[in-house]
């Protein structure tokens, strides 16, 4: 007998749902008519390709209807849905509800499918003849995509996950609550879950609603060079490829590489890392695919104008997808588990995954072996003083980094395949930047001196004359830059500086002669020297940063602090309790509350020691969130200098509850201590653990939002300042005469922990009533922060946005020199 379950809304999931079928439906149509039309030698019939066209343009739509149904539900918090139910809740604000949408492996299958739709959409309009080929990959692509998000079961086995499943149908109501255990309950189950899980408190974060659109565009944007580059093996368009795909290559190449940094900045202002990259799995599951596809367009640029290389070109543009495509494995398919934080957990996909990886491996390598005979591929050795040699040479160190990377990043791969038990480096940071140091100097030393070498033949006296004065000024600069910044007490970052600047400078030459009227160099000279700026920053930066919240003591008052943190970079300050910390007085003056995220306040001021005066003052504002099964997660904030930051994380914190539970007759006084009842007059001073009270002058004509006065009525304030280690906060109680009854409105400074009463006027004596009321002191709030000094960060966030700069000249240039993209 079937259950009637009350208040559920299921039309929606079953048009979702329906929209999903279409686009898997569509995008198989799609793929197999353009493979017909591809395979059609009758120029003048175009029936398989306006097939192709509208399955596709079909597929784009259903695309944006599964979006639109999906972000549907998860705005109007239909917890019958368990996608929404697990990433969304009723607290969050509508830009995290976004984040929300893409948390799930649902969500985020559902994002590169849309992009790499929208693409497919695009070249369509612009493929020209290439159209059928490569809209055959793209189709074929978006086949696998959307079958990711079928959810159906075949023959036992379930295809995909949809992010349409019920709650019900998801989870064993029955075994999560005993409640449900009831019929009428269970019916009713929607009665008594009333809200979602909600976001991970680790994504609730503006760069989480920016982030991972731009990664995933730069993921589904990596597709297109791959079609040209198996088109033309296909087609046997050996040569003719390389032109189109180069914009879309650059193209791919820019818009990860956004991602990245997006995600490296993202770590670096809001999660607490303690900096900007950290080797994680995840990361360079990304990043080992943008640097291969980097490699492929220097060979791409390499054979295009000597006819050389063809071999390693094309192996590189494969090889970059299907990286992608070994990304997305480690990623969704639970491997990495335990060995990286941003990993989703395994939904049943894992040989879903490996089937897409092995198809898109396959497909090229068999075109390769079929066409082995026929490839471009020269006998002639290239010159040694020519650009293309050392364009091939820097594109294979690049490609050997990143073995290096993806060996160690699989390990959990190959101890599951092989039932192995390598253990990942314990200390990933340290472990990488040890073995991707050497290589970063040979990329930065190549990118630099092959500018001097021209394709094909260079004069060897004209390239050492050119060599030598960029060599000498880079010495000079180098010996400077180590010496500032104290990198030279180690060999490796002297000779990554001198490759950095040596890159800068060698690239600034050829920007020269690109304002010079050679405009086409001005690309590639822009995005080499935003790379060793880069690079140049994240060496610095990691190789110098420091703590400098130093405590001599090694002690934190909090029960095993030691086990998650280091005692000696922390320190524990109480609430209005300034504490010296390098040049800088620090004092936790106030927190707030925004449920879920505590908000502290620290002040930072720098004081000469000799005047007094103080020289700066500003505010950091790091938060917290208790989570049940995460423990803290905090947020750091950062103060940004021109040559370095000061990033702050709170490392402990007390639960913030109610000092007091309210109850039936609740005062508020009741979360101070007795007050302290004295008569003052103008002028006074009364000192108190939580600053200088002074007394002003009586107001006659106060002001106040619940303040009332009819004719007769008399109304009188008394203006209160107190002054806490220089700091001053202003308040006012009011004393109110109505009639024969009398009145006070309070007034609190929370961040002191005052109360302040003005109960009498003393006519007599010339003085007033003032009652004080202070929380006890054994309630004073406290927090445990960290801070790190990172010199020199911003060379790495602006060789970010040079480098990018570079990559879009480059796409302007390449796009004009091309008839179609």
């Amino acid at each position: 007998m079937d259950i009637q379950f009350i208040g559920e809304n299921l039309l929606p999931g079953k048009i979702g749902q329906f929209f999903i079928v279409l686009a898997f439906a569509a995008s198989l149509l799609s793929a197999m008519s353009y493979f017909f039309a591809a395979r059609n030698k009758e120029i003048g019939d175009q029936s398989w390709t306006r097939i192709g066209r509208i399955s596709f343009l079909l597929n784009w739509v259903s695309i944006i209807g599964i979006g639109a149904t999906l972000f549907y539900l998860i705005l109007n918090h239909y917890n019958e849905y368990y996608y929404v139910y697990s990433h969304s809740s009723k607290e969050l604000p509508v830009y995290y509800i976004v984040s929300a949408f893409w948390e799930g492996q649902e969500g985020s299958f559902w994002l590169w499918a849309f992009w790499q739709s929208l693409l497919g959409t695009i070249l369509i309009w612009k493929a020209k003849s290439w159209e059928n080929g490569v809209m055959t990959v793209v189709a074929f692509s978006q086949v696998f995509l959307t079958s990711m998000l079928l959810g159906v079961e075949i023959l036992g086995e379930r295809i995909g996950s949809s992010p349409f499943i019920l709650l019900r149908d998801a989870l064993n109501l029955k075994e999560m609550a005993p409640i449900f255990a009831d019929p009428e309950n269970y019916k009713n189950y929607l009665k008594f879950i009333t809200d979602g899980r909600g976001l991970n408190p680790l994504l609730q974060n503006y760069w989480m609603v920016i982030h991972p659109p731009t990664l995933f565009l730069g993921f589904a944007s990596m597709v297109v060079p791959f079609a040209y580059a198996v088109t033309g093996l296909w087609e046997k368009r050996y040569k003719e490829w390389v032109k189109p795909a180069m914009p879309w290559a650059l193209f791919a190449v820019m818009i990860l590489g956004t991602g990245i940094i997006m995600g490296s900045f993202w770590a670096y202002e809001a999660l607490n890392f303690g900096g900007f990259w950290a080797w994680d799995p995840v990361e360079n599951a990304s990043i080992i695919p943008w640097l291969t596809l980097i490699a492929g367009v220097h060979v791409m640029i390499a054979f295009k104008n000597t006819g050389h290389a063809f071999f390693t070109a094309i192996v590189l543009i494969f090889i970059s997808f299907v990286l992608v495509l070994y990304a997305s494995f480690l990623t969704r398919s639970g491997v990495l588990g335990e060995t990286s934080v941003h990993s989703f957990t395994d939904l049943g996909m894992f040989w879903h995954l490996i089937l897409y990886n092995v198809v898109f491996l396959g497909i090229p390598v068999v075109l390769l072996v079929l066409r082995w005979k026929e490839l471009p591929i020269t006998n002639k050795d290239e010159e040694t003083y020519s650009r293309e040699f050392w364009m091939f040479i820097g594109a294979l160190v690049i490609t050997v980094a990143c073995i290096q990377v993806i060996f160690s990043t699989s390990v959990p791969v190959f101890n599951q395949a092989f039932g192995t038990k390598f253990a990942p480096p314990i200390d990933a940071i340290k472990y990488y930047n040890q073995w991707q140091a050497p290589f970063a100097i040979l990329v930065t030393i190549i990118s630099g001196f092959s500018q001097f070498l021209k394709y094909k033949r260079t004069d060897t006296r004209k390239f050492y004359s050119s060599l030598i004065a960029s060599v000498v000024f880079a010495i000079v600069i180098t010996a400077a830059f180590v010496y500032i910044t104290n990198v030279y007490q180690n060999l490796m970052y002297i000779l990554l500086t001198f490759s950095c600047i040596f890159a800068v400078l060698s690239n600034a030459r050829i920007l020269g002669q690109a304002f010079g009227g050679k405009r086409k160099l001005a690309g590639a000279a822009v995005a080499h020297i935003g790379f060793a700026l880069l690079l140049l920053g994240a060496l610095v930066a990691a190789a110098t940063n420091k703590p400098i919240s130093l405590n001599a003591a090694n002690f934190i008052p909090v029960k095993d602090f030691e086990k998650v943190e280091k005692p000696g970079e922390n320190i524990v300050l109480y609430k209005n309790e300034p504490k010296k910390m390098g040049r800088y007085t620090v004092t936790y003056t106030s927190d707030t509350t925004i449920a879920p995220n505590t908000f502290y306040k620290l002040n930072f001021k720098v004081i000469d020691e000799k005047t007094g005066k103080i020289k700066e003052d500003f505010e950091l504002n790091p938060h917290v969130q208790v989570n049940e099964k995460m423990g803290l997660i905090a947020s750091p904030d950062t103060k940004h200098y021109l040559t370095f930051d000061i990033y702050t994380h709170i490392t402990s914190a007390p639960d913030k509850k109610e000092s007091h539970e309210d109850h039936e007759g609740h005062r508020e006084e009741e979360n101070y201590k007795a007050p302290r009842i004295v008569n003052v007059a103008t002028g006074d001073t009364l000192h108190t653990s939580s600053g200088i009270i002074t007394v002003g002058g009586l107001n006659n004509q106060p002001k106040a939002k619940s303040l009332v006065l009819a004719p007769g009525d008399l109304a009188v304030g008394l203006p209160l300042e107190v002054n806490l280690n220089g700091k001053i906060y202003k308040t006012e109680p009011i004393f109110l005469i109505k009639g024969n009854n009398t009145f006070d409105f309070a007034r609190n400074i929370d961040d002191l922990g005052l109360r302040l009463r003005f109960t009498k006027v003393l006519p007599e004596q010339k003085k007033v009533e003032l009652q004080v009321y202070e929380k006890p002191q054994q309630a004073k709030d406290w927090v445990v922060f960290k801070s790190i000094e990172f010199p020199y960060i911003n060379l790495y966030w602006v060789g970010t946005i040079v480098m990018v700069i570079g990559f879009l000249i480059s796409i302007f240039r390449r796009q004009k020199e091309v008839g179609a993209v």
